[in-house]
């Protein structure tokens, strides 16, 4: 198994040719190459700034890839309405990965590139579909102001069961955890909103991957584990999908495989952090 990851990755991460068989997995029976194959829908979390968790991801996404399998791989890297520019670069500069991340992600939005061009080089090496999953933060920001319907067309609304709204225990569930994720200092007034702009992300996330479920390549989603908890994330709206955290702590039933993966040195997200409380109406 090749290691693609630059050298400052490979120091945080040690040999990640040996990641895949050092990682711990408390819920799992099998490798998790043998969960990338055939026609599987796989949604493969993340910690995202977490370089041992990126480099174990990779090692069995390249293991199974280079064993035949030939998923079309969905990112929330890019958003979905960059798919048309992503296709465009690939056909006129099919190599060029700069230039890919350059005019799909303009200024990078935040995003630890590094982490994500072994997995576009291994794309354009095996000729992988790249699918632009995203809501955009312009988009999200609709939701949170506006509703559900302000980016989803009346159609996707009642596919996906939101025509009376977003089911009151799933909203519960997303406002909780954007709570802890702020460490609770987010204004009450603001939570609901980021909680449906969450579940709006997680439907477009799940509507990407559609039209990929009948083919026979398979697909898999890269995404934080937010999204790929099988309780609020993307399984909620795709039930057949095979969920795969990988997290620095368990988090006991949140996923149907679960590999805990060494933490990641940072610091307190949480010192010092004070947000000003706004009174709810």
């Amino acid at each position: 198994m090749r290691c693609s990851l630059p050298s400052r990755v490979l120091v945080l991460a040690g040999l990640c040719c040996n990641l895949v068989a050092c990682a711990t997995a408390p819920s799992t029976p099998k490798p998790l190459s043998a969960v990338l194959t055939g026609s599987n829908t796989v949604l493969l979390g993340e910690v995202h700034d977490n370089a041992v968790v990126h480099a174990f991801r990779l090692a069995a996404l390249r293991q199974a890839v280079e064993a035949g399998w030939r998923p079309a791989i969905a990112m929330e890297q890019f958003d979905r309405e960059k798919q048309a520019t992503l296709d465009l670069v690939r056909q006129a500069k099919p190599v060029d990965i700069d230039r890919l991340i350059v005019e799909a992600a303009p200024s990078g939005k935040g995003w630890q590139w590094d982490y994500y061009r072994p997995v576009l080089a291994l794309a354009i090496q095996y000729n992988l579909p790249i699918v632009a999953a995203n809501l955009s933060r312009v988009d999200a920001a609709k939701v949170a102001k506006q509703g559900v319907a302000a980016v989803l067309p009346d159609k996707l609304i009642v596919d996906y069961g939101l025509a009376a709204g977003v089911p009151d225990d799933l909203l519960a569930k997303q406002r909780r955890a954007i709570d802890l994720g702020h460490c609770g200092q987010l204004p009450p007034s603001l939570l609901e909103g980021m909680a449906q702009a969450q579940i709006v992300r997680d439907v477009v996330m799940a509507e990407a991957i559609k039209p990929y479920l009948q083919n026979k390549r398979g697909v898999v989603l890269l995404a934080g584990n937010g999204h790929v908890r099988r309780d609020m994330g993307v399984p909620h709206w795709l039930p057949g999908a095979i969920s795969v955290g990988m997290v620095e702590q368990t988090e006991a039933a949140a996923y149907d495989q679960t590999y805990l993966l060494p933490t990641q040195t940072r610091a307190d997200p949480c010192a010092g952090l004070s947000l000003p409380m706004a009174t709810s109406k």
